[in-house]
């Protein structure tokens, strides 16, 4: 039987690899539902090239202008909204959802897909780290199998027993290493890094990526929301869960086991060696990577991450031990991205708003959808009035100097 496939977020470099994997495997894979938010001609490339039943806009004039663009495509249903998104994850026709649409914006998807007991490919952070009791308790309710697309929690997916369901099985788990790149900046003191360029940031050493990653990769924010993830993940604590820069990329992330066992999962850093292994598991499917060549990678580097230069990271984990407060870092982190993004602030200002909306935002945990959406937009209006003040300052700044 074809599985039949809905890619939320496939103009994004989640989906693009995702739909690369498919293609490889059209016994087997077939992407029923693409969704994505304004990319017209993109999404009008896909559509062509996969001819899906449903493709999905969040924007409704970009819905609008795809509908007009495809009127000699009939085999494709073009529509618009989060309910629209809804109903066709949840819907029947649909086996397997792959989450990879960045932000908050793709959280209530995702929800629906665990609550109706899908296949989730989970490559949507905000899914765990602002709403993890939520969404988990929805994957126990709906009986989901959930399998993390990230390549850190997907190589420690790899590492662990599972169960029926895709769930990991901790018993003898001493530790999880959770390692990461160090992105672009690693080994920069952080009075280096104040005149940075989003550019800068954006050049990934390892990983192609689209900006907001690649800025939180520079950060080091990414690794922060992923030890969120983890906790949610696989039912730990931060304590129990060691971060390690490994510049690499080739170790993805290890498990230690009581005996003194560690288990490591290697790959060339590219994201359809994860994705293929949550589309074929339990099996294993070609996902087009290239061999690992260890000879020629030469060696392998461990290093203690720079929480000085790099506070988002500390930011997150005092963040993950308080009710509510990933959903606040996460809030703030997308707004104080877009702000250095747009050049409204600085690189080392990014985790100054985020500590100011930590500071500013009452924090409790989130019992409902509704509750993750008023903590997430009293966030964002912290962070913005942080942004605004910042940026007030350093107009005021340069025009004294």
């Amino acid at each position: 039987m074809v599985r039949q496939i809905a890619v939320l977020g496939a103009t994004g470099s989640i989906g693009a690899s995702t739909l690369d994997v498919i293609q490889r495997h059209p016994n087997r894979y077939r992407p029923a539902v693409l969704a994505a938010n304004r990319s017209v001609d993109e999404m009008e490339r896909l559509c062509r090239l996969h001819a899906p039943d449903h493709a999905v806009m969040g924007d409704p004039e970009a819905a609008q202008a795809l509908a007009e663009k495809l009127k000699d495509q009939t085999a494709t249903e073009v529509s618009s909204g989060a309910a629209m998104l809804d109903q066709l994850v949840s819907a029947p026709a649909v086996d397997t959802v792959v989450a990879g649409i960045v932000g908050f914006a793709g959280l209530r998807a995702t929800l629906s897909a665990a609550g109706a007991g899908k296949t989730i490919l989970l490559a949507n952070k905000e899914a765990l780290v602002s709403a993890g009791g939520l969404f988990m308790d929805a994957v126990k309710r709906g009986g989901a199998a959930l399998l993390p697309v990230d390549s850190e929690h997907n190589a420690m997916h790899q590492c662990l027993p599972t169960d029926a369901r895709g769930r990991p099985q901790m018993h003898h788990v001493e530790k999880i290493i959770l390692t990461a790149s160090g992105g672009p900046f690693r080994g920069r003191t952080r009075a280096s890094l104040t005149e940075v360029t989003p550019e800068e940031a954006c050049a990934h050493p390892n990983w192609s990526m689209g900006q907001k990653i690649s800025v939180d990769s520079a950060t080091l924010a990414n690794k922060g929301l992923e030890l969120a993830e983890a906790c949610w993940l696989f039912d730990r604590t931060p304590d129990q869960i060691d971060i390690v820069v490994h510049p690499q990329s080739i170790v993805h992330s290890m498990i230690r086991y009581c005996d003194g066992s560690v288990l490591a999962q290697l790959g060339q850093p590219d994201m359809r060696t994860p994705i293929a292994y949550c589309l074929g598991w339990p099996d294993r499917v070609a996902a087009g990577v290239a061999p690992l060549d260890l000879v020629s990678t030469g060696r392998l580097d461990f290093e203690a991450p720079d929480m000085t230069a790099f506070p988002c990271l500390a930011l997150a984990k005092r963040a993950i031990t308080q009710p509510g407060g990933m959903c606040v870092f996460s809030a703030a982190n997308e707004v104080a991205v877009a702000a250095f993004l747009a050049r409204e602030i600085r690189f080392t200002e990014i985790d100054v708003v985020i500590a100011n909306a930590l500071e500013a935002v009452t924090l409790s945990e989130p019992k409902s959808l509704d509750a993750v959406q008023t903590l997430d937009k009293e966030a964002r209006s912290a962070a913005a009035q942080a942004v605004a003040q910042i940026a007030s300052l350093n107009e005021r700044h340069e025009k004294e100097q």
